[in-house]
Formats: C-alpha cells, sequence, structure tokens
C-alpha cells in the first residue's frame, strides 16, 4: 500500500502539516509507504482550458509539479490532500494545482477505487466548506472517501495550538486507521471480484452551442 499527501498550506510546517504528520505516524505503525509533497508556495498557474492534455497525455503547462504529482498519483493507492482555510475556502495554489491535477489525469489513469482523504486546518471556521470542496475531487473521479471522527479537521493558528486539539489529532489517526483498511479492503475485493466494467462517458448538454 502506498499514500500520497499533499500539503497545500504556504506553511511547510504549519497546522496542516501538523495534522498530516499525525496520520503519517499511523501509516509508519501500520507499514504503509507514504510521501508527503509540499506545494503550497509554488507559483502554480490554474487550468487555461487549452483540452491539450487530451492528445499530450500530461498537462500541456509542464513547469511546476503537477506533472510530475500525477505520476506518483498513478502508482498510489491512496490520496490525502490537506488545506489551511484561506478567506472561506481552501488555499487558492492548493485549488488550481488540483484542477489541473484531477482534469489531466483523465486521460491518463483511472482513478477508481483509489481512496481519497481530505483534511483541513481552520483558525476558527470555514472548515466544514473547505471540507466539501476537496471532497469533490474525489467524487467526480469515482474515488471512495475516508472518514475520520466528525469532520476531518484541526483547529488552531499554529502548530502549537494543533496540539491542544486532542479531538482533532484523535481524527487524524482515525481517518488514517479507516483510509488503511478501505485500500486494503478494496484491493483483495480487486483480487478477488475483479473490477466492474467502465462505462463510456456520456455527456450531456442542455444548450443548443451558441
Amino acid at each position: 500500500m502506498k499514500v500520497l499527501l499533499i500539503n497545500g498550506s504556504p506553511n511547510a510546517d504549519g497546522c496542516t502539516n501538523r495534522a498530516l504528520d499525525e496520520m503519517i505516524s499511523v501509516f509508519e505503525k501500520e507499514g504503509v509507504e507514504y510521501e508527503k509533497i509540499q506545494v503550497g508556495k509554488l507559483m502554480i498557474h490554474g487550468c487555461i482550458g487549452c483540452k491539450q492534455c487530451k492528445y499530450l497525455k500530461r498537462c500541456a503547462l509542464d513547469n511546476d509539479l503537477v506533472n510530475e504529482v500525477a505520476r506518483k498519483f498513478a502508482e498510489a493507492d491512496g490520496l490525502v490532500i490537506g488545506s489551511p482555510v484561506y478567506m472561506g475556502s481552501a488555499a487558492g495554489t492548493m485549488v488550481s494545482f488540483l484542477d489541473r491535477l484531477f482534469y489531466s489525469t483523465r486521460y491518463t489513469f483511472d482513478k477508481r477505487y483509489k481512496v481519497g482523504a481530505s483534511v483541513v486546518s481552520a483558525r476558527r471556521s470555514g472548515n466544514t466548506f473547505t471540507f466539501e470542496q476537496l471532497n469533490q475531487y474525489f467524487l467526480v473521479s469515482e474515488m471512495p472517501i475516508a472518514a475520520g471522527v466528525c469532520w476531518n479537521n484541526v483547529f488552531g493558528y499554529t502548530k502549537e495550538d494543533v496540539e491542544k486539539d486532542l479531538e482533532g489529532l484523535q481524527s487524524m489517526r482515525v481517518l488514517a486507521r479507516n483510509m488503511i483498511h478501505l485500500m486494503r479492503s478494496l484491493k483483495l475485493g480487486e483480487e478477488k471480484y475483479g473490477l466492474f466494467e467502465k462505462e463510456p462517458r456520456k455527456i450531456t448538454n442542455f444548450s443548443d452551442g451558441l
């Protein structure tokens, strides 16, 4: 089993990272391979809608980590995406990164049955909206979503504050264990029953294209 963790916070050693590290402590204990990638401080352009990824089999904007992470994502059994709450939603750099990562890889590998988990850190509020925002990437990709205790979030302005959020840290540990169980179960199910045939995607538009 291998899990890829993406930290979308500009603060590489802040609240979001502390939450992800709590999950990592469980992965290490259970012998699950993992890699954590920091993207929060990178200059990441949003998707420009060129649709060249359909033909290139990669994002056309090949000047940051998106295509490199895409290759790692293809090999992973699970993906954790973590973001702080900024202005009531996920960090802008993280959104740009995930938009391109998930859109471009729809043409290169099947994300079905890779397990997804969202982690959010907030000083006070905006956590539930951000949590739902991040989960949309999994839902549109047919990825099962792992759950922790309540919502997968921690509270604090600094990582020292997060240390006091015992419920939040417990939720991270529970989330990691539930994620491991899902990945193992899905792997066993695939070995025993195989995968359902993927239907060709049908796209419905209610306009005349004008």
